[in-house]
């Protein structure tokens, strides 16, 4: 029995040696680069998006919830984005709109004219569990053109629906550059995406003069990094984590990974976060970004405690 804990432990300080060892040489040999700071990200923190212009408050993604937030001070919108069959790009969600409008059909297989003639606000329930924008004009569809020329004080966090494997997923990111490049918001707007190759191919356009997010393939590798101890190995392509506080039991929001991605100068957004409380807390953490459904808690708390 003392011959087998030997060599055990003969065992676990060889592995260790190994790790060690590997650890030194890497961090001899990598040194991580630290990002610089784009101007999107030089206002005052926190920042507070309406998560598809506040949904909670009235119908997503549509002129009744961007000005309704706007009226409760929020530095700006996130939003989804798709393209629709003639290749206008629309601030939307869903690959269809059945969920959110009195009509049906696919966002790519409708023209822009067809979806101006749908009600977004016809499934929109109030806490008293009415329908207060049926038929509202400021219930229809919105152009990204449209919401940056109408809100030119709010900067714009863009997420790109579209599948970087179909048709209008492969056009997407050149349809984007174009329009932030004729409209000159570079430092308005955040690029980002679930997709990693949708961010990478915005970037072949952009440079790197727009700030970018994080797709979930470079956000697994951060905290890997972080987790492991072998920070020194993660280099940052995006300037922000747009995250939620957990994915999958893994806490994202603990104040090490987050002073390790701010090291880095990497602002750490949280979604979707409705409880004052959490706000609270995620804010005292050091996270960079609140989105919120409900602007005006969020308003709430930042008149009350910031």
């Amino acid at each position: 029995m003392k011959k087998c804990t030997k060599s055990l432990l003969a065992a676990i300080g060889v592995t260790g040696g190994l790790v060690g060892g590997l650890w030194v040489g890497t961090r001899v040999a990598s040194e991580p680069k630290i990002r610089d700071i784009k101007p999107y990200f030089r206002h005052r923190s926190p920042y507070i998006f309406a998560h598809r212009g506040g949904m909670g408050l009235a119908p997503e993604h549509t002129i009744a919830a961007f000005d309704k937030a706007g009226r409760f001070e929020v530095d700006g919108f996130e939003v989804d984005i798709r393209m629709t069959k003639d290749e206008e790009i629309v601030v939307f969600h869903d690959a269809y709109v059945d969920r959110t409008s009195n009509g049906a059909g696919r966002i790519s297989n409708l023209t822009l004219d067809e979806l101006r003639k749908l009600d977004f606000g016809y499934h929109f329930r109030n806490a008293e569990g009415n329908h207060p924008y049926r038929e509202s004009e400021d219930a229809r569809i919105v152009t990204l053109r449209e919401l940056i020329e109408k809100y030119p004080d709010k900067l714009i966090n863009i997420d790109i629906k579209d599948d970087p494997n179909s048709y209008e997923g492969s056009l997407m990111p050149s349809l984007l550059y174009r329009l932030i490049d004729e409209l000159d918001v570079r430092d308005r707007v955040l690029i980002t995406s679930f997709y990693d190759a949708q961010i990478e191919r915005f970037q072949l356009y952009s440079g790197d003069d727009i700030a970018l997010g994080a797709g979930e393939e470079q956000v697994r590798n951060a905290y890997l990094a972080y987790a492991s101890g072998f920070k020194h190995l993660f280099n940052p392509k995006a300037d922000t984590f747009q995250i939620p506080p957990r994915y999958n039991n893994i806490p994202l929001d603990k104040e090490g990974f987050i002073d390790y991605l701010q090291s880095l100068n990497i602002a750490v957004g949280y979604w979707v976060i409705n409880e004052m409380d959490e706000m609270d807390e995620l804010i005292q953490k050091g996270a960079h970004t609140i989105v919120t459904d409900y602007p005006d808690i969020s308003h709430h708390l930042m008149k009350e405690r910031y």
